[in-house]
């Protein structure tokens, strides 16, 4: 195979690890024989110069690094980083025209080379050729300068580029999304005086709370120990979990207790796998990976990126984003979030989310062009205008761009939407009736599917980006899921702001899950949508009686008082769940109906709730699985119901 043919290969699996939110920005990688420390070898294509070095740590490891050049260079350019773990350009890729080609796939770098960057590309510590073990950890000690961690590594790396890339302009710019985008962010907490923009896009920020591996304590079962394989199983090469079952359901549900996994197939091998296993409580272990508590203010100009449908990592970038909030007297702190999977505005058009138009908008292209480009061109060429907005967000439903001074924004009121009894929604709280409450029983052994069945396996195949997308009719009469439906809306009903649920409820048993889902339930048939202009598609395509999740959050009841230290619940004992939906920015409208939906499982991506008392999920016994009567308040004194924030 020809050198060519081999690039135009490697540029196909790049793209398509690149769609499911893999590559975060970065270039697939074709194994080349390693290199000695220091070494470097130039390479040259169509349109640029590109070298490959080994950048010395300060703990004597040395990292493997791609500078890419413009040929037609003619200035001092600034430099723009992206550090990551899944892979960068070598040899095959780069002695072709391939470099081109990317930049027409990736859009953000053609939208950056209107402006002129020298691209550099980095493998995290341990991945690939670059030396050191993979930390696999956001953990960072200011009182440890010689600690072998991300913010150090960016700090070395950026240190030699202004010292030894010539022709630069002396400022550096770092951006990328996921794994990328934390490698970015945690830069806020010790910047490089060349640093002088950032873009994190839907950074993990928090592990244990509400990003990658768990939220609330609830472990994220399929999705965690996939990627612990993708990561873990060979330093040089993304690897998929070769399932002997089509529907992943199947095989996760016949491994039973999580622990399970190890034992019977992993035997140790993925040790971040077993460290969930091994800290299932929210203790010091997670509590150091929270790096973004410890960001004191706005220290490098920032852009978060958040996409409303994130998969991954859906709260990193507010969390980023507020606590950065704290202290931003240069107006330097900054929020954008859309209609996106995760990294979905570096992977399509964003023309649709899921099966849903948005109006003739490429959001994604309308991103990189019109938000993340300018920003960088100010930053580092000194271009344009300082953008002056807080928030810039796509208002799904309106179907527009919002700016926003503020976020939230001030004239947010929040108003309460009531569940019923009857089944029903409404602003109105319920009164004294003669039932106070609707049940349904949990069984463990039977847990409702995150997504229709059969339910393929998280990497490579593309159902598990846009998951959160999916028609909710697929749980809607199970006998375990209970579901509550407002009247058709009068006028549109527009919300922009952070949404919280809170539940009033009891279970027979010592612990519990709650998952609940606030819905826009489109017209049924004949009912022109917005969303959608195609007389042509097929009776499945079609959006009739659409039940679209706007936002969806599992809150796990042994860490209702305390998240540091399970505790059993008191069986049949009302308890008020706070649940948090984050932030969001939608308009129900006109003759669509608002539903909520309540279940206690969420099977595999969340691992199955026990339902009696034992100290460690992970290491519960089959035998521990026990199913469990839930009710759902429905009182003037227990009125659960979801908190809108209503834009006037």
């Amino acid at each position: 195979m020809g050198a060519h043919d081999m690039a135009k290969r490697s540029l196909r699996a790049c793209l398509m690890a690149t769609a499911l939110g893999l590559t975060f920005g970065s270039f697939c990688p074709l194994h080349a024989a390693p290199q000695p420390a220091y070494s470097e070898a130039s390479h040259a294509s169509s349109q640029y110069d590109v070298r490959e070095v080994m950048i010395p740590m300060r703990d004597g490891a040395h990292l493997q690094t791609v500078i890419v050049t413009p040929k037609d260079q003619t200035g001092p350019l600034p430099i723009l980083l992206t550090r990551t773990p899944y892979g960068i350009p070598d040899q095959a890729m780069i002695d072709t025209d391939s470099v081109k080609d990317i930049s027409s796939a990736l859009p953000s770098w053609k939208a950056f080379q209107k402006d002129g960057y020298i691209m550099v590309y980095q493998n995290l510590r341990g991945r690939f050729k670059s030396e050191g073990q993979f930390l696999k950890t956001a953990r960072y000690d200011a009182n440890n300068p010689m600690q072998a961690n991300e913010v150090n590594d960016a700090w070395d790396t950026i240190d030699w580029l202004v010292k030894n890339v010539p022709n630069t302009n002396g400022r550096v710019g770092m951006y990328g999304v996921s794994y990328a985008g934390m490698t970015s962010g945690i830069t806020l907490l010790h910047p490089h005086p060349a640093l002088k923009a950032i873009s994190e896009q839907a950074a993990p920020a928090d592990q244990w709370m509400n990003d990658d591996n768990h939220h609330y304590g609830a472990l994220r079962e399929s999705y965690t120990f996939e990627y612990c394989v993708l990561e873990q199983t060979d330093k040089n090469k993304n690897t998929n979990y070769d399932f002997d079952t089509h529907d992943v359901y199947d095989w996760y549900l016949r491994v039973g207790p999580v622990r399970n996994t190890d034992r019977l197939y992993t035997h140790g091998k993925l040790s971040y796998w077993n460290a969930n296993l091994d800290h299932p409580d929210y203790d010091a272990f997670w509590q150091e990976e929270a790096w973004y508590k410890k960001i004191t203010g706005s220290t490098v100009p920032n852009l978060n990126v958040s996409g409303f449908w994130d998969q991954e990592d859906p709260m990193g970038p507010w969390d980023i984003f507020y606590k950065s909030q704290s202290h931003d007297p240069d107006h330097t702190n900054f929020i954008v979030a859309g209609p996106w999977f995760h990294g979905g505005w570096q992977r399509t058009d964003g023309a649709s989310i899921g099966p849903m138009l948005l109006g003739g908008h490429k959001t994604s292209k309308e991103f990189q062009d019109e938000i993340e480009a300018p920003f960088f061109a100010y930053y580092l060429h000194d271009k344009g205008e300082k953008p002056d907005w807080k928030a810039r967000i796509f208002e799904t439903g309106s179907n527009t761009w919002r700016t926003y001074a503020t976020w939230p924004d001030k004239h947010v009121s929040p108003q309460n939407l009531y569940f019923h009894s009857d089944g029903t929604l409404s602003f109105v709280a319920p009164k004294a009736q003669d039932t106070p409450y609707r049940q349904y029983i949990s069984d463990p052994d039977n847990p409702v599917p995150y997504r229709p069945r059969p339910i393929s396996p998280t990497f490579p195949v593309r159902e598990w980006r846009i998951w959160e997308t999916m028609d909710q009719r697929f749980v809607d009469h199970r006998p375990d899921v209970l579901s509550f439906t407002s009247a058709p809306l009068e006028q549109d009903l527009r919300i922009a702001g952070p949404v919280q649920a809170h539940l009033f409820a009891t279970t027979s048993g010592q612990d519990s899950d709650f998952i609940i889902k606030l819905i826009d339930v489109f017209p049924e048939k004949g009912k022109e949508s917005v969303y959608s202009k195609d007389d042509k598609a097929s009776w499945a395509q079609s959006l009739d009686g659409y039940e679209f999740p706007v936002a969806m959050e599992v809150r796990r009841g042994r860490y209702l008082r305390d998240f540091s230290h399970a505790t059993p619940l008191q069986p049949n004992k009302v308890t008020e769940w706070p649940v948090s939906l984050r932030d969001h920015d939608h308009v129900f409208l006109k003759g669509h109906r608002l539903m909520v939906q309540v279940q206690s499982s969420w099977f595999p991506l969340i691992d199955r709730n026990p339902q009696t008392w034992v100290p460690s999920i992970p290491d519960a016994k089959g035998t521990d699985f026990k199913a469990a009567t839930q009710r759902i308040y429905t009182t003037p004194q227990a009125a659960s119901n979801i908190t809108l924030p209503v834009l006037q």
